[in-house]
């Protein structure tokens, strides 16, 4: 019986350094690199309509300046692959709501949210991680804070 408490601890430590080190993306990114460059979030995370999601730059867009800088990295090699190939790179999204949850990106940042709003400090960082909760009491408090809509259909009617 020790013994299962002891693995289910080594289990629980692996999945909280899991969250706390971020999932692992195909190439390694810094937000914090980029942003320093001049890059805005919406330079790569276009909003294409309806507006709900935010996307992934495509890896011809990433080209643009990658090849000339680190061109010969490994990284920057896979990358380029992937723009020849037309192969758009796995990322992993950190961030992810319910299909139950109506949101979209666009109602919130002309509502004047930021990125960090919802995301924590990306500009601050070269990996990322789930660092602010996405659950109903959170949205729910800020929506108070904003004063803005928060009736049950305002997130949870079909669109």
């Amino acid at each position: 019986m020790v013994e299962y408490f002891r693995d289910l601890k080594v289990a629980g430590l692996f999945l909280l350094a899991a969250g706390l080190y971020g999932q692992e993306q195909p190439v390694p990114y810094s937000h914090k690199t980029h942003l320093a460059l001049g890059l805005e979030c919406n330079s790569c995370h276009r909003n294409t309509d309806p507006g709900e999601f935010m996307g992934f730059p495509s890896e011809s867009f990433c080209m643009g300046c990658h090849q000339t800088v680190k061109a010969d990295s490994p990284h920057i090699q896979k990358l380029a692959a992937a723009a020849r190939e037309k192969k758009p790179l796995p990322w992993v999204r950190v961030y992810g709501i319910p299909t139950y949850v109506y949101f979209s990106h666009r109602v919130h940042t002309q509502a004047g949210a930021t990125c960090e709003t919802c995301h924590g400090a990306v500009r601050e960082r070269d990996v990322i991680t789930k660092e602010v909760v996405h659950n109903m009491r959170s949205c729910m408090a800020c929506h108070a804070a904003t004063k803005a809509r928060a009736g049950c259909t305002t997130c949870h009617e079909e669109r």
